[in-house]
């Protein structure tokens, strides 16, 4: 078995059950005569609808017009997969920015696979999809998180491991739907980081968190100056005469102080002096939230 056909278990059961089974196939009567059973059907690309549940609500209009000139020259590589409503009648499942772009490319007929499913299954199967294969930003991607979760009866730690992702990132992204609807809306356009809402979310006063990432907007605030600010419980950046000289922390002490935050779900610091010596701090919020970390490093 090749390494590719390994992976494909990391889809999930309800989108690889679905896509792999023959009992999911539109049957021969049910499809015109030009429609192949088990092979590609083109399908005219008017009888074909928008997804419902795609969670990505912007497609950016450059990457729309170099795709579609791509698909204009080249045709579309990977076929789009839809489920048949009726006659003449479609839904996409999968592949909302190849369809788009066919639309602009002017395209008259499209590749896809057909597909049954009832809403439940479309939903996570669409859900899924987007997760593993576009890139959605942080409120995009918690937001889908929610729904499999609540909308599909999983539990974080299925959710995990149908998608590949660790429990810690499904729970950091899904933190940060506690965030006022501004700070989330400066995510999803990218005006803020992921990096700059998980700090925020430390914070249980919404009015502390606008005033900081008003703060952040204003005066350009990288991670690390929010992370002091609210560690040291104020909404101004710190005065320069109370900033102390420190050992640098090099890169890679940053990016494992990152990753160690990511597994614990929680901040984590390192705190170097001059003569070599320090310390790694995980800050956690309650007896419950420590020995959750705990547990997690018992893992």
């Amino acid at each position: 078995m090749s390494s590719n056909s390994k992976k494909r278990p990391a889809l999930g059961k309800g989108l690889s059950a679905l896509l792999e089974s023959s009992a999911t196939d539109i049957t021969s009567r049910e499809i015109s005569d030009s429609s192949v059973l088990g092979s590609v059907a083109m399908l005219p690309i008017n009888h074909i609808e928008a997804n419902p549940f795609n969670p990505r609500t912007h497609f950016e209009e450059e990457a729309l017009e170099q795709l579609s000139e791509s698909i204009a020259t080249h045709g579309i590589i990977q076929p789009l997969t839809v489920r048949k409503l009726g006659r003449n009648k479609y839904q996409l499942i999968s592949g909302e920015r190849r369809f788009k772009a066919s639309q602009i490319a002017g395209l008259e007929e499209v590749p896809a696979y057909i597909r049954v499913a009832n809403d439940q299954a479309m939903l996570e199967m669409a859900l899924v999809e987007n997760i593993q294969r576009e890139d959605l930003n942080a409120i995009e991607v918690a937001l889908s998180y929610q729904r499999l979760i609540q909308e599909c009866n999983l539990t974080q730690e299925k959710l995990g491991k149908q998608i590949s992702k660790s429990r810690t990132s499904i729970t950091n992204h899904l933190r940060l739907l506690k965030l006022p609807a501004k700070i989330q809306l400066a995510v999803r356009e990218k005006e803020v980081s992921m990096g700059h809402a998980r700090a925020l979310v430390a914070l249980d006063d919404e009015k502390k968190q606008l005033n900081i990432f008003d703060k952040i907007i204003e005066d350009n605030l990288s991670v690390r100056q929010v992370e002091d600010l609210i560690r040291e419980g104020k909404e101004t950046p710190t005065n320069t005469k109370r900033e102390k000289p420190k050992h640098k922390v090099s890169q890679t002490q940053n990016e494992f102080a990152e990753r160690f935050s990511d597994k614990v779900a929680a901040k984590v610091q390192i705190k170097k002096q001059p003569n070599g010596n320090g310390k790694v701090i995980i800050n956690f919020n309650s007896e419950v939230d420590l020995n959750r970390i705990i547990e997690i490093l018992n893992d």
